[in-house]
C-alpha cells in the first residue's frame, strides 16, 4: 500500500427530479454537505485547487460561483458517462504529484429541466447525432450487446431482471437514491418494453444531482481524520467501435483496459475487491461489467446474479447504492457519487446498506463518445 492520496470527506444531496433546484443551489448544497463530513473540521481556503465534473456546466466558473472557490485553479472535466470518475481521476494525480495539498471534486448534472431530458435534447442536436440517422438510440446500443450475449453465452432476460431487483431493493435503502422502490421479476419482465430485451425497469432514470468529495496528500490527510480512505489506483481506457472486433458486441474493451492499469496501480487483482459500485445505465452493462473487470469469465457474467454473488448479502456486492438503475444517473456526479459511497462502506458508514468489513473497494465508469462510436471508462481503487 502506498498511502500517498486520501479521501477526507464526501457530501452530496438526494438524487432525483429537483425542479425546484438549479445547478447552483446542487453544488452549494453538496459542497457544504462535504465540508461538514470531514471529522477535525476543514476551513475553504485550505481548498488549493478544484476539478469540476460535468457534461454540460462547460467552465471552473460554474463550480467557483456556488462554492465561493474564487482566485484558485478550477478545471472542468467531460468524458462521457464517465466524466465524474475522470475529474476525480485528474484531481487524484495532481495530489500524488505533489503539487496540491488538499483539493475538491464536484460532480454536478441539471438534466431534468429540458423536455425529455438532456439525454433527449443532445439526440435532436441539429440533426448530426450519429444515433439519429442510423435509427439507433442509446437502449437500443446496450440492447444489442444483450442479445449477442444471449446467443452466445445463453444468458437469458431474467438474468436482466435479476440485476434490475437486486438494485431496486439496494436503491430502497439508499437514502440519496432517485428511485426507492421495491420489484420483482415478474414486474420487470412485463414492464413496457423500450429497446429488446430492455424494458422500463432496465433502465436508469434521468436524474438531477450533485456530489463533492474532498482528496488530501498523505501529508496532511491526517489533520483532517483519523480515519482516511486512501486512493490507491486509478485509470482510464479508450475504445472504438468501429474497429470491427467481435469482442465489442460482448463487452467493453475500455473498461477492460482501465481496470487493468488501476489494478496494477494500486498491487491487487479483481479477487481483492470486497465491494464495487459499477455502471449500470442498463441492466446489461453490469453484467457485462461483471466480467471486463475481471470479476469472473467472458460469458459468465449471468451467473454472478443468478448465485447471487454480487446482492449485497453475497462474497461480492455489487451497487450497494442501488447504482444508476436506482440510484439515478446525473452524468457528472455519478462517478463522484460512487466514490463516496465506496468511502463510506471502507469506513462503515453506509448505513443500511453497509457491507461487513470492507477493505477494499472498487469504482468504475463507461461512457459512449463520438457519436457512440467509442467509449471511455475510468476505474478507481480505494483502500482502508
Amino acid at each position: 500500500m502506498r498511502k500517498e492520496v486520501a479521501v477526507i470527506g464526501a457530501g452530496m444531496i438526494d438524487f432525483g427530479e429537483l425542479f425546484g433546484k438549479s445547478v447552483d443551489n446542487m453544488i452549494e448544497d453538496a459542497y457544504i454537505n462535504c465540508l461538514k463530513s470531514v471529522d477535525k473540521g476543514i476551513e475553504p481556503k485550505e481548498i488549493e485547487a478544484a476539478w469540476l465534473g460535468s457534461a454540460y456546466e462547460k467552465s471552473g466558473a460554474s463550480l467557483a460561483v456556488p462554492t465561493g472557490l474564487f482566485r484558485i485553479p478550477i478545471s472542468r472535466n467531460e468524458n462521457g458517462c464517465a466524466t465524474g470518475s475522470d475529474a476525480f481521476r485528474n484531481a487524484f494525480y495532481a495530489v500524488k504529484a505533489g503539487i496540491y495539498k488538499v483539493v475538491l471534486v464536484c460532480g454536478a448534472e441539471k438534466m431534468r429541466d429540458s423536455a425529455g431530458g438532456l439525454i433527449a435534447k443532445a439526440a435532436a442536436k441539429d440533426g448530426r447525432d450519429m444515433w439519429r440517422y442510423r435509427a439507433r438510440t442509446m437502449p437500443a446500443f446496450f440492447a444489442l450487446r444483450g442479445t449477442r450475449h444471449f446467443h452466445e453465452f445463453g444468458s437469458k432476460r431474467d438474468h436482466l431482471a435479476m440485476i434490475s431487483v437486486k438494485n431496486h431493493h439496494n436503491g430502497s435503502l439508499y437514502p440519496y437514491a432517485h428511485y426507492k422502490f421495491e420489484t420483482t421479476v415478474e414486474k420487470v419482465l412485463n414492464a413496457p418494453l423500450v429497446s429488446w430485451p430492455l424494458g422500463l425497469y432496465d433502465c436508469c432514470p434521468i436524474t438531477d444531482g450533485a456530489c463533492c468529495v474532498l482528496i488530501a496528500h498523505t501529508d496532511v490527510a491526517k489533520k483532517f481524520t483519523d480515519t482516511p480512505v486512501w486512493v490507491e489506483g486509478s485509470a482510464c481506457g479508450v475504445d472504438s467501435w468501429m474497429r470491427g472486433l467481435d469482442e465489442n458486441l460482448i463487452g467493453f474493451p475500455a473498461s477492460a483496459v482501465a481496470a487493468k492499469g488501476a489494478y496494477k496501480m494500486a498491487g491487487i487483482t479483481a479477487k481483492d475487491v470486497q465491494v464495487a459500485e459499477v455502471h449500470d445505465c442498463f441492466t446489461v452493462t453490469e453484467m457485462l461489467d461483471y466480467e471486463d473487470l475481471g470479476f469472473c469469465k467472458k460469458g459468465e457474467g449471468h451467473k454472478m446474479i443468478e448465485e447471487g454473488i454480487v446482492n449485497l448479502d453475497g462474497s461480492l456486492p455489487v451497487n450497494p447504492s442501488g447504482g444508476l438503475i436506482a440510484k439515478g444517473h446525473p452524468i457528472g456526479a455519478s462517478g463522484v457519487a460512487q466514490i463516496a459511497e465506496i468511502y463510506e462502506q471502507i469506513r462503515g458508514t453506509a448505513g443500511k446498506v453497509q457491507v461487513p468489513d470492507v477493505e477494499i473497494g472498487l469504482q468504475h465508469n463507461i461512457g459512449l463518445g463520438r457519436g457512440a462510436t467509442g467509449s471511455a471508462s475510468v476505474v478507481t481503487i480505494l483502500r482502508r
